[in-house]
């Protein structure tokens, strides 16, 4: 079991949280994903490691992105 959390800029909404998390669930492996709004922080659980881009096409594809 792998947790990783990664910070997302640009969500204002609970329709953000959702999207993000419906394309992050989408990652080969992914377990769980928990999305604190008001931080942006999104820790997502998987079964073995996920690799950071594969993160960062998932947000993307919903309309935000990782910061740094």
């Amino acid at each position: 079991m792998a947790e990783s959390t990664y910070t997302v800029t640009g969500m204002t909404c609970g329709h953000c949280v959702a999207s993000v998390t419906e394309e992050v669930t989408k990652i080969d492996g992914v377990t769980d994903v928990a999305v604190d709004l008001p931080t942006g922080a999104v820790k997502v659980t998987s079964a073995a490691p996920v690799a950071e881009a594969d993160v960062r096409a998932a947000v993307e594809e919903a309309g935000y992105a990782l910061a740094g």
